[in-house]
């Protein structure tokens, strides 16, 4: 039975998804009767010469890797958006600490917002709006790479804020080898993305094992050694179905997170 505290939490968070949406619908009419005028200016200063305008974005298109084999990236099927990312709202020169309340064990995060400003003030923005309070991290991988990956409020690997962000900090685990590969080390947090350039929006992944992926994630932050172990613990109990990529057996809900300073 959900609780009343968790039905005000579910509420919050699609009404801030409400918000968002209808923000982006409205920018998107701007850019539109935008696109037109700039048209009509055109035709007019050109003598009636036509010119095409092809929209380089859309907010409904998706990614293609949503039945990623165990071997693909971490990669989520997420909507693209052209709505706003939140204003930048965090230190600059400080480190902040993302604490996961779950319930298969705490999870804290040390963040540098000097190395990922955007990224940490995304987190910061969300987190205060209670998103992630009640999510599950719906993927479990466990060959190949070795990940679990939370922050979709839809917990099938499709859903997002409603805006992306760009990437950070991607030279961070050195120069990719011949495989075109670096090494995220065990403990490593990073956005996961739909494969395309500054494409993150509210998902990432737990490191919980050595994993080698090409340096497009952005890496932001460092898992406690608890929080690696509560991981590791349910990384242990595999996914469900016997497979190798999917659900975690042990399914872990977020029940809140908080972003704070240090």
């Amino acid at each position: 039975m959900v609780s009343s505290d968790q039905r005000r939490r579910q509420l919050a968070r699609e009404k801030y998804v409400r918000q968002q949406q209808r923000r982006q619908a409205q920018q998107k009419a701007r850019r539109r009767n935008t696109v037109i005028a700039a048209g009509l200016a055109v035709v007019l200063a050109s003598g009636g010469a036509v010119y095409a305008s092809v929209a380089l974005t859309d907010g409904d298109k998706k990614g293609s890797d949503a039945a990623a084999t165990p071997s693909d990236n971490p990669t989520p099927t997420q909507s693209e958006s052209s709505a706003p990312e939140p204003a930048m709202a965090v230190d600059t020169k400080a480190k902040y600490t993302m604490a996961l309340t779950t319930n298969q064990g705490n999870v804290r995060i040390t963040m540098d917002a000097a190395k990922t400003p955007r990224t940490v003030n995304s987190f910061k923005h969300l987190a205060d709006k209670k998103y992630f309070d009640g999510t599950k991290c719906h993927r479990l991988t466990t060959e190949g790479i070795f990940v679990l990956q939370c922050g979709d409020p839809k917990g099938d690997g499709t859903g997002g804020p409603g805006y992306t962000i760009p990437d950070e900090n991607l030279t961070a685990l050195g120069k990719a080898g011949a495989d075109g590969s670096v090494t995220f080390p065990a403990g490593t947090v990073a956005m996961a993305n739909t494969g395309q350039p500054g494409s993150g929006g509210s998902q990432f992944f737990l490191v919980y094992q050595d994993t080698k992926l090409p340096p497009t994630y952005t890496p932001f932050g460092t898992i406690d050694k608890a929080g690696l172990k509560a991981v590791q613990e349910v990384a242990k109990g595999g996914v469900e179905g016997g497979a190798k990529d999917g659900a975690p057996k042990k399914a872990v809900t977020i029940a809140k997170a908080t972003v704070t300073k240090e």
